[in-house]
């Protein structure tokens, strides 16, 4: 059985800095492309990273230079380092794995507020 299971969201001033971790689990994780989705209330869930196999990213032109996304294949962990928050950053981030199959955990809430 597949599970992702997302760690480190919270509240953090705007400035601050988060890094959420994604444990998965029942995958051959290596071979996954990850990413990092988020939803804000009121909107539709949207790209924030993604890290291939091979470890090329892409980024929403929102949290280009703010939000760095890596994987550890030894920990079967994808992180999504994120710097100088705002409180548009605020939402719920979804952890997904995409191979074959396709896979979300469910959600840490994220929130930017001072």
């Amino acid at each position: 059985q597949v599970h992702l299971v997302e760690s480190g969201g919270g509240l953090e001033q705007p400035g601050g800095s988060l890094r959420l971790s994604c444990a998965a689990s029942g995958i051959i994780f290596s071979i996954y492309a990850m990413g990092w989705y988020r939803q804000a209330p009121g909107k539709q869930r949207e790209l924030v990273a993604r890290i291939t196999s091979s470890r090329r990213t892409n980024y929403a032109d929102s949290v280009k230079g703010r939000f760095t996304i890596s994987r550890d294949n030894a920990k079967n962990t994808v992180y999504l380092q994120m710097n100088s928050l705002k409180p548009e950053d605020t939402a719920v981030y979804y952890c997904n794995a995409v191979y074959a199959e396709n896979y979300w955990g469910p959600g840490t809430q994220v929130t930017v507020s001072s």
